[in-house]
């Protein structure tokens, strides 16, 4: 049997084993598996820079002392810091180990998902964490303090309605073609839908029962980024997008499993699921048709861009919110904020 993760919860003698099997298998199912994914290369990570820095492995629960160094080590600039300086010799070892990019000091939103991550791994093993220490806790603040910047956009610009006619028109007629105009107009049009959430679509989530009498489309998601399976809302597709992927249904013979799948050349369409890089792939694709640049946008802009355009059209936040899912009011204001201050008649003062 493979042995579980190390991040799991450890063995307790006060329970059976077929309760500690129990218990781990209720943080795998109870965990998302993208968060899973990032907790298996933050301890990766955690991990390699331990033993590089300090030649031995994680110890649970961690030192005081472990958890001040690996602030220190991330909250600086290491291009200027001596060849001999330690932190910068580990760094250069993860770099050859492709678990760093540079030298440069990491974003401070980088640091905050290693160091919660190593939070909740020691929550997970009952223990305390040596990121609650007072000292450490203090150091933490004062790096994220010292590197803050402003946050870099997901997508370099959102896909507003005038960008996702561009990518939508130069979808032609064979069934690649339509597999695209269904996905980027669903991923817009359902609330600007992650990678994730669009690849993990099953056609079981699809409802077309509505479809023939009102044009509508209902999709159940099992769980997004902010909503848990069994509480993620039914969302709806009108027009267009219903239209485009219920062609997409029938041109690619999508019976059960699942909704979004690869295309081969000779325009076969395949069992297997898109992968969330593929998304990625499609979206440059279409920019590149369009005579945009590859990197005009990332698929983030279907997300930023329906409530952008939900903002320029005047929608109400609340109703953009019920459709994209996001849980902060304060993350979709922002889309309404760049909106509103470029429309602001205050910055036409000086003419």
């Amino acid at each position: 049997m493979k042995p579980p993760a190390p991040y799991l919860p450890a063995a307790t003698p006060a329970l059976s084993q077929a309760d500690q099997e129990a218990l781990t298998d209720l943080y795998v199912r109870g965990t998302p598996a993208n968060t899973l994914r990032a907790y298996e290369r933050d301890l990766l990570y955690v991990t390699a820079w331990k033993t590089a820095r300090f030649g031995s492995a994680l110890d649970w629960p961690e030192s005081e002392p472990i958890a001040l160094a690996f602030i220190l080590d991330h909250a600086r600039d290491l291009n200027d810091a001596p060849e001999t300086d330690v932190a910068r010799e580990t760094a250069e070892l993860l770099i050859a180990q492709g678990l760093r990019k540079s030298l440069s000091c990491p974003a401070p939103s980088t640091l905050d998902r290693r160091i919660a991550s190593l939070l909740a791994f020691h929550r997970m093993k009952n223990l305390a964490s040596p990121f609650e220490a007072p000292q450490v806790k203090q150091a933490r603040a004062k790096a994220r303090r010292a590197a803050a910047r402003p946050p870099a956009p997901k997508s370099q610009h959102p896909i507003t309605r005038d960008v996702l006619e561009q990518l939508l028109a130069t979808c032609h007629s064979t069934r690649r073609d339509g597999r695209d105009r269904a996905l980027l107009m669903l991923g817009w049009a359902s609330g600007g839908r992650r990678r994730s959430e669009i690849t993990g679509l099953m056609r079981v989530d699809v409802s077309l029962k509505e479809f023939d009498e009102s044009g509508v489309v209902w999709l159940s998601l099992l769980e997004t980024k902010t909503t848990q399976k069994g509480e993620t809302p039914r969302l709806v597709l009108k027009g267009r997008a219903a239209q485009a992927l219920v062609h997409w249904i029938e041109v690619g013979g999508i019976e059960d499993g699942p909704l979004f799948r690869p295309v081969s050349k000779a325009d076969r369409v395949l069992k297997r699921r898109l992968s969330p890089d593929a998304i990625y792939q499609i979206v440059k694709h279409r920019l590149k048709q369009a005579g945009l640049p590859e990197d005009f946008a990332s698929p983030h802009g279907l997300r930023s861009g329906f409530l952008t355009q939900a903002a320029l059209d005047g929608a109400p936040i609340q109703a953009a919110m019920r459709l994209s899912l996001h849980r902060s009011l304060a993350q979709a204001q922002k889309y309404y904020d760049d909106v509103d201050i470029a429309e602001n008649p205050a910055t036409d003062l000086l003419g």
